[in-house]
């Protein structure tokens, strides 16, 4: 009989982030009482199943000693997950859907999503379209704009592209990717093309966007199923140090390490009525415009007064679950609907 499956890893630089997703959503689904498969895709881009109760240490060698080798087919007569065996023997693991848990790179950009729709395979989250939609930064800003939504200019950072229509200090960051890894602040263009020729983490590409001092990061988790549904919103609270933006460190890493979530966040966040009110209207038009699917979260950046979408993390870290639990969806009755919407 077919059995859920969680995938996460991936060749991706938020590889980390991704095991310790997966192995969460695992942890979920044994709780209520499924055994899932768990397959793990590792950083040079191999494939395993592991067991369902391996915690994360278990990682920080590379692939885990339990780890047992699988391959994607997809040209064979019945494409999908094998698991190989001696003598060259392999068996077709049946895969009810898939829990996507993987950030950043292939496994969140539509690549991960297309293989599987040719291999026959089921799986949680948006469509290869509107994963390629949402993690190209550059587009999804374009999309807003044509749409009339408040978005802050966004444009291409390269030596070859036109001189911006708003002036420094800017932003850049990486086009491609679902994180604030590789952010930066510069002062002047010239320096932000130098960043962009220069910074492994832009060299898919960079995107340039106005820095507005004071802009403060709000989010909020949009679920589709069993119909289009909004979490409370958050209000992350940066460290007391001098950060100018509320990064990856502070996003993934901060909240573990302090362990109390309550420290980092204000859930729901204490916002006017009206602001509060044209925030849900927004998302709701996101994602109707991005034919958004599964469970996914809408970053916002507001400056006491003005609002602008800035991003729409597809696969969110941790799947949203802080945000859901505190909105009255428990952890699994969010996968469960995530797995009968796929």
């Amino acid at each position: 009989m077919p059995s859920p499956c969680v995938i996460f890893g991936g060749p991706s630089l938020e590889h980390d982030v991704s095991i310790l997703t997966g192995l969460q959503a695992a942890r979920v689904l044994s709780r209520s009482g499924t055994e899932p498969i768990v397959l793990y895709w590792s950083e040079s881009n191999a494939w395993f199943r592991i067991p369902a109760g391996l915690e994360a240490p278990a990682f920080i060698p590379g692939v885990p000693a339990e780890a047992r080798p699988v391959s994607l087919e997809l040209n064979s007569s019945e494409p999908g997950f094998y698991e190989l065996r001696s003598l060259g023997r392999r068996t077709r693991i049946d895969i009810q859907a898939a829990v996507i848990c993987c950030h950043g790179g292939p496994g969140e950009d539509g690549r991960l999503q297309a293989a599987l729709d040719l291999a026959g395979v089921a799986y949680t989250g948006p469509n290869s379209a509107c994963a390629g939609l949402t993690m190209d930064k550059l587009a999804f800003g374009g999309v807003m704009a044509a749409a009339g939504l408040p978005a802050l200019p966004r444009v291409a950072c390269s030596n070859s592209s036109p001189e911006p229509s708003f002036a420094g200090p800017y932003i850049v960051k990486p086009r491609f990717g679902g994180s604030s890894i590789g952010i930066e602040i510069v002062s002047d263009i010239g320096t932000a093309r130098n960043l962009a020729k220069s910074s492994p983490y832009l060299r898919r590409g960079a995107v340039l966007e106005p820095y507005r001092p004071g802009v403060e990061d709000l989010y909020i988790a949009i679920r589709t199923y069993p119909e289009l549904e909004l979490s409370l919103v958050e209000r992350p609270r940066p460290s007391s140090g001098d950060t100018k933006i509320y990064g990856y460190q502070e996003k993934y890493l901060q909240q573990k390490q302090q362990g109390a979530e309550s420290n980092v966040s204000e859930i729901p966040a204490q916002l006017p009525d009206e602001v509060a009110k044209r925030l849900r209207m927004t998302a709701e038009e996101v994602a109707d415009l991005t034919r958004l699917t599964g469970n996914a979260r809408l970053d916002f950046l507001w400056d006491g007064s003005e609002l602008w979408v800035n991003e729409l993390n597809p696969i969110p870290g941790a799947l949203a679950f802080r945000l859901w639990s505190e909105s009255g969806v428990g952890h699994e009755k969010l996968l469960a609907d995530m797995l009968a919407e796929a």
